[in-house]
């Protein structure tokens, strides 16, 4: 697994500063920020100790975020939900995400297996577009988990979105997000095709490369 901490500190610090700047958000956002630290942790823990076990790191690297201000107001217009931010937060699953990036499918699965088996980590909801990919031929396992944050005074339950999925997954959403942002407003009619042709091929890769891993073990 690689990760660089320090530039995931940097990147929650800053996302963590400028909710406290926006005066209209509550300072309890920062919630998410502190639930990611504690699923980070989890998650590297698993990492080393299922490669020390088994001789096979599960988890390619992680990164995270915590959404900002202006895509939390944005999506809370979108949706109606009033100027309540606690309300909002409440129903909101995304503020707060973590995308866990695995060499393999298998991998995908045992990762959320051995994280939502943990006793403090609640699962609320699963979307499973690897069985059931999504129309453009989007793949990942997307988990709505709930955590208890640990305060001085308090505890807060919060919400986290954990996406899963595999590298060939992963730089297929990569590319399908720069490409339609780029063409947003002037898509090639083969565009979707082609897009769903390459997500067949990121598929067949995912168990090819399977099935060499099989073969080695």
């Amino acid at each position: 697994m690689t990760t660089d901490p320090a530039a995931e500190d940097a990147a929650l610090r800053e996302a963590a500063d400028e909710l406290a700047v926006a005066g209209q958000l509550p300072r309890f956002l920062l919630m998410y920020k502190f639930a990611i630290e504690e699923l980070m942790t989890k998650l590297r823990i698993l990492s080393e100790e299922f490669d020390f076990v088994h001789r096979h790191d599960p988890i390619e690297h992680i990164e995270s975020r915590v959404k900002r201000p202006e895509a939390i107001k944005e999506k809370v217009r979108r949706r109606g939900l009033g100027g309540d931010w606690v309300s909002a937060a409440a129903a909101l699953d995304d503020i707060a995400g973590i995308r866990v990036v695995c060499p393999f499918v298998s991998d995908v699965y045992e990762v959320a297996r051995m994280l939502t088996a943990q006793d403090d980590v609640e699962l609320l909801r699963t979307k499973d577009y690897i069985a059931s990919p999504k129309a453009n031929g989007y793949r990942s396992l997307h988990l709505i988990v709930r955590i208890p944050v640990f305060l001085s005074d308090r505890v807060e339950k919060v919400k986290v979105e954990v996406q899963l999925r595999t590298i060939a997954m992963d730089f297929w959403a990569a590319v399908e997000h720069k490409l339609s942002y780029k063409y947003r407003d002037s898509v090639p009619p083969d565009f979707a095709g082609e897009l769903a042709a390459a997500a067949r091929t990121a598929a067949d890769l995912d168990r090819r490369m399977a099935a060499l891993h099989e073969r080695i073990r």
